[in-house]
């Protein structure tokens, strides 16, 4: 009798352990989830919905060609026409491309009840809009990984919920970034203190990566600024 008795307290508290670990298991990394491509709602974006995995790698493109800048005339020196010499122009920040104008504006909504903004496709997992290559000057940095990379998990299994910010500067779990400028236009609903969101690699734009939002279904270029 004794024996099934301590038999029976050491199952009750092994049960009662692994219990708990699983309820504690959410961490820095981002709570777990499952593999990605669920589909909680029938919503043709977004609603819940997680892509299984990142975009593929755009074909290739020739980098857009501009006019030859023309020199600009040569201004008098100081000596010439008194006064001081003019100020040294601040330098410039390590971003991408300034936001793009209204007349500029890409169309993303290629299918009704899609948003007229990078998303993801909840029936098939394709993500529209990624499709520029990595000689698109709009998400060009000078100084890739300037802070580093980001150390957290990446994926439909871990997602975050955003602790705060703004496009310029968001958070979560310890982590900050900020929303690439030609992406501000598409973030613009985002509730950045509540929204989840999922972390992809960007197969074709050194510096950045993607920041998924499980509610929307849309998705912007992010910088990693540290931990």
């Amino acid at each position: 009798m004794k024996r099934l008795i301590g038999f029976l307290a050491v199952s009750f508290l092994l049960s009662f352990f692994a219990f708990a670990q699983q309820r504690g298991g959410e961490g820095r990394g981002g709570a777990q989830r499952g593999g990605g491509g669920q589909r909680p709602s029938a919503a043709p974006v977004g609603g819940g919905h997680i892509p299984a995995r990142g975009p593929s790698p755009a074909p290739a493109r020739a980098p857009e060609r501009t006019a030859p800048a023309r020199a600009p005339e040569r201004a008098p020196a100081a000596s010439d026409r008194g006064g001081a010499p003019p100020e040294r122009a601040p330098a410039a920040v390590n971003r991408g491309g300034a936001p793009p104008a209204q007349s500029q504006l890409r169309k993303f909504a290629e299918q009704p009840g899609h948003p007229n903004a990078p998303h993801v496709d909840a029936g098939t997992d394709r993500w529209v809009g990624h499709d520029t290559g990595r000689n698109d000057a709009s998400y060009h940095l000078d100084r890739p990984w300037e802070h580093g990379h980001f150390p957290g998990a990446f994926g439909s299994t871990h997602v975050y919920r955003l602790g705060g910010g703004n496009r310029q500067r968001f958070g979560f779990d310890g982590f900050f970034f900020s929303v690439a400028p030609a992406d501000y236009d598409y973030c613009n609903d985002w509730q950045w203190d509540s929204d989840d969101i999922v972390v992809y690699a960007d197969p074709d734009h050194i510096g950045w990566y993607l920041a998924y939002n499980v509610r929307l279904g849309t998705y912007i270029h992010v910088e990693y600024l540290g931990g």
